[in-house]
């Protein structure tokens, strides 16, 4: 059973959070008011997951990321934003968060970005001695519109990249979430061409819909039935390309906020691109939209690789 920790100031946050994930997932919650608190709260045993706000007394948010990315660089952060501290999450995201929920939307994100981030923590620890001799892999991928094809992807590319020694533990997990947000966006934006206006039609939610036969009806129309998303993936021991087209009409990427503009992390497509944005070293979107290009560069200090 995983344990998370719940770093806040208010203990009225701390509680509500603590509950939202013991109530949805199955995990021990452990609290601490500020960062110091939180690194007293690391010798043993050391949690699997760290949820933290950003704005506290004695040691915030920011100051803890940095702090676990020197003792303990495998272990995830989540943060949580509140509107108005675009500049600091994308900071403290460059410094070595895992990903982030906006304050105003924990109910309905919290739970489930824990977990997906705790999945991938899971996979990153199989198959290690096998890929440990991979020097070079291509993929090519031709994806039908089919949302459960993403996970098993993501897992694939967190394996390889650990095999080639690419980047650490934490950068893994953040190259997954940014091709999952890519490959989510061209499956719900690009091909269904499914708007995200108002909140409660965002892609998590359709991810989670008990009925979709909505879905299953619109990927059976035309155009939406015939499309498709290619990925092309290249990775090696200097760098990782990837390649995600879908085959709908496009949008205008300098439409969307810069992820330190004010309520960017907000948004449903902004956090998506914000993320992709904050963890690759490039990205770049052709013409019209329909194709994002992304590259990670081999970490700065591979010999201080945390393998797990």
């Amino acid at each position: 059973m995983p344990t998370i920790l719940v770093v806040d100031d208010s203990s009225v946050d701390r509680r509500l959070v603590g509950g939202l994930l013991e109530k949805r997932l199955v995990c021990t919650v452990k609290y601490a008011a500020n960062g110091a608190e939180a690194l007293a709260l690391m010798k043993d045993p050391t949690p699997d997951l760290v949820v933290t706000d950003l704005t506290m007394p004695v040691m915030n948010g920011l100051e803890l990321v940095k702090a676990l990315r020197v003792d303990h660089a495998d272990l995830p952060v989540v943060l949580m934003t509140a509107y108005g501290s675009e500049t600091l999450a994308i900071e403290a995201l460059e410094c070595g968060a895992t990903s982030y929920v906006p304050k105003s939307q924990l109910t309905r994100r919290l739970t489930k970005s824990v977990d997906e981030v705790l999945a991938m923590v899971r996979t990153a620890r199989s198959s290690k001695q096998l890929l440990g001799c991979l020097g070079r892999a291509e993929f090519s991928f031709v994806l039908e519109n089919e949302a459960a094809l993403v996970d098993p992807l993501v897992d694939l590319v967190q394996n390889v990249l650990s095999g080639v020694n690419l980047c650490d533990f934490t950068e893994r997990l953040q190259v997954g979430l940014a091709l999952k947000e890519a490959v989510l966006n061209a499956l719900f934006h690009g091909n269904l061409e499914i708007e995200t206006n108002p909140p409660e039609e965002s892609p998590e939610r359709l991810l989670k819909e008990t009925d979709v036969s909505w879905m299953e009806e619109r990927r059976s129309q035309p155009p939406y039935r015939d499309r498709k998303i290619h990925v092309e993936v290249t990775i090696s021991p200097q760098e990782a390309r990837f390649v995600v087209r879908d085959d709908g009409t496009g949008f205008d990427p300098a439409a969307v906020p810069e992820p330190g503009d004010p309520g960017a992390l907000e948004a449903e497509r902004g956090r998506g691109l914000s993320l992709m944005r904050t963890f690759m070293d490039e990205i770049d979107y052709n013409e019209i939209g329909n194709e994002v290009a992304m590259v990670k560069r081999r970490s700065e200090h591979p010999s201080k690789t945390i393998e797990v």
